[in-house]
Parts: C-alpha cells; sequence; structure tokens
C-alpha cells in the first residue's frame, strides 16, 4: 500500500509539481535502459534536464526553502548533502550506466525524502510570513522539456 499523498502547502505546490517531473527523468532513464538506448542518449537529455530544471530548482530550496528549518537541522542536512551527491553524479563525465543508474536512484530517493520528511516537517514550522515569501519568490512556472530526442517513447 502507497502512503497517502501529502496535502501540500500552496506555497511548496510548485516545488512539488517540479518533483514530478524529476521522478519522470528517473523513469525516463529506466525505460531508456528496458529498451536498451545508448547511453550516451540519456545522458544528453538527463544533462539537459539537470541544467536547465534541477539546478535552478535546488537553487531556490537551498536559498529560501530549507533555512526555514534550523541550520543545524538532520533533515536540512541531508537534503544538502543529497544535493551535493547528486551534482557530483552530473558532474562525472563518463556516460556510462552505472552513473545513469545511479542518478535515476539518488534522484528517485531525494524527491521521495522531500516530500514525504522534509516538506511535511516545513509546513509544521514555516510562518505563514515564510510561506507568503516563498509563494513570491518562486511562481509556477510551465514545464518545457527537451523533445528532440524523445528515447523513452
Amino acid at each position: 500500500m502507497s502512503p497517502e499523498p501529502q496535502k501540500r502547502h500552496k506555497a511548496l505546490q510548485p516545488l512539488s509539481r517540479e518533483h514530478h517531473h524529476g521522478l519522470l527523468l528517473s523513469w525516463k532513464i529506466r525505460t531508456g535502459f528496458k529498451k536498451n538506448i545508448e547511453p550516451k542518449r540519456i545522458r544528453i537529455y538527463a544533462n539537459w534536464f539537470f541544467e536547465h530544471h534541477l539546478i535552478p530548482h535546488f537553487e531556490i530550496e537551498e536559498a529560501h526553502i530549507f533555512s526555514i528549518l534550523e541550520e543545524e537541522n538532520d533533515l536540512t542536512k541531508k537534503a544538502l548533502a543529497d544535493h551535493r551527491r547528486i551534482k557530483r553524479l552530473f558532474s562525472e563525465e563518463n556516460e556510462d550506466s552505472k552513473t545513469l543508474s545511479r542518478i535515476e536512484e539518488e534522484l528517485e530517493q531525494h524527491i521521495r525524502f522531500e516530500e514525504r520528511i522534509l516538506f511535511p516537517e516545513i509546513q509544521k514550522v514555516a510562518t505563514d510570513a515564510q510561506m507568503l515569501e516563498i509563494e513570491k519568490i518562486h511562481q509556477p512556472e510551465s514545464f518545457e522539456d527537451n523533445l528532440e530526442d524523445e528515447f523513452w517513447m
């Protein structure tokens, strides 16, 4: 039985939608493997996604979301460590399936952690003013995908 969907505060909903796109990246990587797609093709898409979506997402979380919890909070420390690990994986030069598998797994685990554990904790402790500030800073954007090579289709 899967966990109940979390009721997300309006201010955090755009970030949760971005998490959905991150989960789709993991799915696309897995699908590419199942279809025996050349890892280089998958990596080109993954790198594009990282540059256009993950980096800006991480920056918003690190600058405005995680700081709602205390700096020494274990959940914040874990989230920041996850971000560093994911960034390191993307900075690896090789295009082998091992690195792609690690990206897929790490990203999915990280998103599940943020959605199921970190965001609910932030919602519990954040003030109305903090949530309003997040809403001002992070407006929902329309997601634009890179459809040049839809290897997952």
